[in-house]
């Protein structure tokens, strides 16, 4: 036992808070409920402090969980429902979960992937006991639910180092028809029943009887006390939450993107975050959180006309992918990097700043003498964003003339512009007449300053413009590299 850990629990800011799942068996969950807190007011006293835990219960315990998982309907019925008891303990702030069933610890590690609270392992607290207990080689007799046999559980904790035994078949009949009988496991009949199963797997020369039902610590005083060796499987959870050091699992990389600003822009940045990353299967990939919301007020509107504010749209979908588990935002639209400065500093996780990564290439790969060209949306260019950011790296940035910007507009907003679905004939036309303006201005590399633009435009084009070769700088591409670049380097 670890009674620092107590210690710690009940001298920090907030208690403890551990929930219990449930349901899975009946008298279960209150059993190991008066253990845990019992087991910490006793560290407690050892310590001289108030314990300050709360348990958290399941407030569905009656939703059918407890059954016999004899068919894949019934095994996706719990598993859906375990994760639906976790996931609420975990919206209501607790620090770790106990399963007190393990026909679940089956699939536990499959609700733990989904959750960053700790799902405590209680087959691993029971392999921790046997390995005090037992040398390894021995033999371990097991008394668990016939799923949970199927499914090799406890080959996976206890093959590599001991030789498992089983009931023979009517004697695992006996222990399935008590666990889901009325009485359960408590009762004269009962204990009769499962005692004959314990002296049967006694004769095959185990050294110790491994408790594979939770119910089983309703029993195991008395099994005891018969001189079966029967671990109170409660008893070692309990001790599991003692020793549990509060940390949480560490979460891998989640991308948050707020997405619909616009739509298609939002698909061209994922795909791009998907082609700049090495992956050799599915599970390579980047775990993204997307937002799309194509509700989220315009924001050239508001720069330009004072229309309707984005900030609190934008700020939204930042909590949104904030408490779904973002450890980073992006932000695929230009002119929304206006409103940044103004969420960033309410915000948990950082909001990468595509213009200032923009800028950081700009400046990496063409150095800091050449004219830089912005074809962006007029409010990207009146909130003066890009200047900005150009001018921390001491780029000289050159805008269109009112009449080419007003083409640049036209390019995007217009009847057959990018947001309207066109990314041929006029809209391409008005974007390459800007293009040109630039270049005649002395413009060498041009930044695609609108997310829509790259749809228009190869991320790799250049032109010929009197003699001058425009490089064109996709910020969508910059933004999704740099994406990667984190989430390679993500160590939690």
């Amino acid at each position: 036992m670890a009674p620092e850990a107590v210690a710690n629990a009940g001298r920090g800011a907030r208690s403890r808070r551990i929930g219990i799942v449930n349901g899975l068996g009946r008298q279960v969950a209150p059993d190991l409920y008066c253990k845990l807190k019992r087991g910490f007011a006793d560290a407690g006293a050892e310590l001289q402090v108030l314990p300050d835990l709360q348990v958290l219960l399941d407030p569905n315990p009656a939703n059918g969980r407890a059954g016999t998982l004899a068919d894949e309907s019934q095994v996706m019925t719990r598993k859906l429902e375990v994760f639906a008891a976790c996931r609420a303990f975990a919206a209501d702030g607790a620090d770790a979960i106990l399963l007190p069933c393990f026909s679940s610890h089956v699939f536990r590690n499959e609700v733990q992937a989904e959750l960053d609270v700790p799902l405590l392992d209680m087959v691993a607290a029971l392999r921790s006991h046997v390995r005090q207990e037992v040398k390894p080689g021995a033999r371990l007799g097991v008394l668990t639910s016939t799923f949970a046999a199927n499914a090799k559980l406890f080959e996976r904790y206890f093959g590599a180092d001991y030789e498992l035994v089983y009931p023979s078949g009517s004697s695992q009949a006996v222990l399935m028809n008590i666990l889901h009988g009325a009485g359960g496991m408590v009762g004269a009949a009962a204990q009769r029943a499962i005692e004959a199963v314990c002296l049967e797997l006694r004769r095959k020369d185990v050294a110790i009887l491994l408790p594979g039902f939770a119910e089983l610590a309703l029993a195991a005083a008395a099994l005891q006390q018969k001189g079966i060796a029967l671990p109170d499987i409660n008893a070692l959870y309990t001790e599991c939450a003692l020793q549990f050091d509060g940390r949480r699992n560490p979460a891998p990389f989640r991308l948050g993107v707020i997405g619909g600003i616009g739509p298609a822009a939002t698909v061209d940045f994922m795909n791009k975050v998907i082609g700049n990353t090495r992956a050799e299967r599915d599970q390579d990939h980047i775990r993204m959180v997307v937002d799309h919301n194509p509700q989220i007020p315009d924001r050239t509107a508001n720069l330009l006309h004072q229309d309707a504010d984005p900030t609190v749209a934008l700020f939204a979908s930042c909590k949104r992918l904030e408490a779904d588990g973002a450890r980073a935002i992006a932000i695929p639209c230009n002119t929304a990097h206006a409103f940044v400065q103004r969420m960033q500093p309410h915000l948990d996780v950082p909001i990468i700043n595509m213009l200032n990564e923009t800028m950081r290439h700009v400046r990496a790969q063409y150095g800091p003498l050449k004219k830089v060209g912005l074809l962006a949306t007029a409010g990207t260019v009146a909130s003066r964003v890009y200047h900005g950011a150009a001018e921390n790296e001491s780029i000289e940035l050159i805008v269109p003339a009112p009449a080419f910007q007003d083409k640049v507009t036209s390019a995007i907003y217009g009847k057959r512009g990018i947001k309207a679905g066109f990314t041929r004939g006029r809209c391409r036309e008005e974007l390459l007449a800007a293009a040109a303006h630039l270049a005649e201005r002395g413009a060498e590399v041009l930044i695609l300053g609108c997310t829509e633009l790259p749809l228009v435009f190869q991320p790799s084009e250049s032109f010929e413009i009197q003699g001058r070769t425009l490089v064109l700088v996709d910020p969508t591409t910059v933004l999704a590299r740099r994406c990667v670049q984190l989430a390679d380097s993500y160590h939690p």
